[in-house]
């Protein structure tokens, strides 16, 4: 699906410490189990902002914040894709890893 000239398309990317992830299995409670784009497979909660408003599936992209402590393990859900920009994200190839 070819943008049209005239469509302005804004999608948030990714800055200072976040990264792209994609959910990989939906554990419960707000947490998930989430592949981030440098390869590390971590354990993600979603803060109260988003709980309530926001419904997630396997295979969502989302930028993820690691924690201070634990980085490599653990970090939160910053942003949540919906699925016109997810397609926008994978056709520029930036969900490709």
């Amino acid at each position: 699906m070819p943008d049209a000239p005239n469509q302005v398309v804004r999608v948030r990317l990714p800055r200072g410490k976040e990264m792209f992830g994609i959910i990989e299995e939906l554990l419960g409670a707000s947490r998930f189990r989430i592949r981030c784009k440098d390869g590390n497979t971590r354990l993600c909660r979603i803060p109260g902002k988003f709980r309530r408003r926001i419904r997630v599936s396997v295979g969502d992209a989302v930028i993820i914040e690691p924690w201070d402590i634990e980085p490599k393990d653990k970090a939160d859900v910053v942003w949540i894709y919906n699925k016109t920009q997810n397609v926008w994200l994978r056709q520029r190839g930036m969900l490709d890893w």
